[in-house]
């Protein structure tokens, strides 16, 4: 798989400096896609068009740690884990508006992102909607602009990608928690915070769930109850990413595999 990243943010920021009116709207579709029949930069899909001043302050934060210049590396220094995939994409980091974005349920996004069909595509089909092949990174304006959080927001993207292709796609809830330790792992993310106790906690909530396919019942497990609620889910007393932070806990070297005891 060939890579190639492209700078994003400042685009982003210009759009943002414009004033908050149907100008500012227009000017983000002409950017997303100069022929109004196909996109020319999809990632900038995921970005609020009407962000307010809260997004400008992360962008200006990224663009002073040269967040592109850390994506770029990020992505060169993974660049051998998918060499031997099939593809050429371009890849970009956008900042998505979970914070004041009146239409980004953070929960939703996060499924997708980590779930969707568009991680596959293994018979090189394209959208028509595509002029080019996308892979896209997401910061969230609810979280602090860092290095870190630029390297993740790469890393494991690039990390999901080869683990999908080689494994498959995630259709229950078990698998969906094998990968996601994989990635994060793999990333070298620091994780979700669980202690012990939650640990062996969430993990008696989640095991009658694990062969669960259903959307709802895998957020529920997968993010806790502060996601379940935003979108009107079930409680089941887990805390904020209790899945992933389970599933984190697993992968690591000397963790205990998950299992329902089947």
């Amino acid at each position: 798989m060939n890579l190639r990243y492209v700078p994003l943010l400042q685009i982003q920021r210009e759009l943002q400096g414009l004033p908050r009116d149907l100008e500012r709207f227009r000017q983000y579709v002409r950017t997303l896609s100069r022929d109004g029949k196909a996109l020319d930069l999809p990632p900038l899909g995921l970005m609020n068009p009407m962000g307010k001043d809260h997004v400008t302050a992360v962008l200006d934060a990224l663009l002073a740690l040269d967040a592109d210049g850390v994506a770029g590396r990020a992505l060169a220094d993974v660049g051998a884990v998918v060499a031997d995939n099939s593809g050429d994409f371009q890849v970009g980091l956008v900042v998505v508006d979970d914070l004041m974005g009146g239409w980004t349920n953070r929960y939703d996004y996060e499924f997708g992102i980590r779930f969707g069909s568009a991680l596959i595509r293994a018979d090189g089909s394209r959208p028509k909607w595509l002029k080019e092949d996308w892979i896209t990174c997401v910061l969230w304006s609810s979280e602090a602009a860092t290095e870190r959080a630029v390297r993740e927001a790469v890393l494991t993207v690039i990390h999901r990608i080869d683990y999908v292709r080689r494994n498959g796609p995630a259709r229950i809830l078990r698998d969906m928690l094998a990968q996601e330790g994989h990635v994060m792992r793999a990333a070298g993310c620091a994780g979700p915070p669980i202690d012990a106790e939650d640990i062996a906690y969430t993990r008696d909530v989640l095991a009658p769930f694990l062969d669960a396919d259903d959307k709802r019942t895998c957020i529920e497990c997968l993010f806790g109850d502060e996601a379940g609620r935003t979108l009107g889910f079930t409680p089941r007393g887990l805390s904020r990413w209790a899945g992933l932070a389970l599933a984190f806990h697993d992968a690591a070297p000397q963790g205990t595999a998950f299992s329902d005891g089947r």
